[in-house]
């Protein structure tokens, strides 16, 4: 056996197993190639998002654009429908109101009473047109501000008529203060309505078909809008 000491192996004290995970090139290599895809890929995205290769917003000015055409499109026909509609009721509404205006008129002591028979007429007229007006079309905001006037004042109008038969009701004695309310009901109608028919009058004018004048008679006292004189349809 040779005295000579054998070398020992470099690094054998202390050291320490190679980690077994990947690398910290390899966990960062996945996370640049998906960074990269990505860069790659937003821009064609991004052009196709707002319409073009180019990056320009035609395509989605032109859909705007045909949008609001279908809307003024629909609002024009709704504006005709809803005038034509209006001129009906109105002249249903018309014998209801001139009853009214005697039995309570605007501003006066309440007058004769009218017969049950009358009333009941009241009655049947103003709730076929609180029907009427039921479950209406969808619309611009102009035009649904001039329905929804309408159809609250055709409401307050039938409530008139039911509190006036609710009045006749009662004994005689009875029977002022329920008139009273009712006359007051009808007020409010005619006023709702005016506004309503302002509002119906201004959209007519703004799509072309000249000035529609489509107010219920009023009384000094009523608080209700009237027609601005100038000529129908100009």
């Amino acid at each position: 056996m040779s005295n000579k000491t054998r070398p020992r192996p470099v690094g054998t004290r202390g050291a320490r197993p190679a980690p077994s995970g990947p690398s910290p090139v390899r966990r960062v290599a996945p996370v640049l190639i998906a960074f990269a895809l990505g860069a790659l890929l937003a821009g064609p995205i991004g052009a196709l998002a707002v319409g073009g290769d180019d990056g320009g917003s035609a395509p989605v000015d032109d859909r705007v654009a045909e949008l609001q055409a279908e809307e003024a499109k629909r609002d024009s026909a709704q504006i005709v429908e809803l005038t034509t509609k209006a001129r009906q009721v109105q002249e249903r509404l018309v014998p209801v109101l001139e009853g009214m205006a005697t039995a309570v008129p605007a501003g006066k002591p309440v007058g004769p009473a009218a017969s049950q028979s009358d009333v009941a007429g009241w009655q049947e007229i103003t709730g076929k047109v609180v029907e009427d007006f039921a479950n209406p079309p969808s619309g611009g905001t102009g035009v649904n501000i001039a329905r929804s006037g309408l159809a609250a004042a055709v409401r307050s109008l039938d409530a008139a008529v039911d509190t006036y038969a609710a009045a006749l009701a009662q004994p005689a004695s009875g029977r002022g203060p329920l008139f009273e309310l009712a006359g007051r009901q009808r007020d409010i109608a005619v006023a709702t309505w005016s506004t309503a028919a302002t509002q119906l009058d201004v959209l007519n004018i703004d799509s072309g078909n000249g000035h529609a004048h489509v107010f219920l008679p009023a009384a000094p006292g009523q608080g209700a809008l009237t027609a601005d004189g100038a000529p129908e349809g100009k």
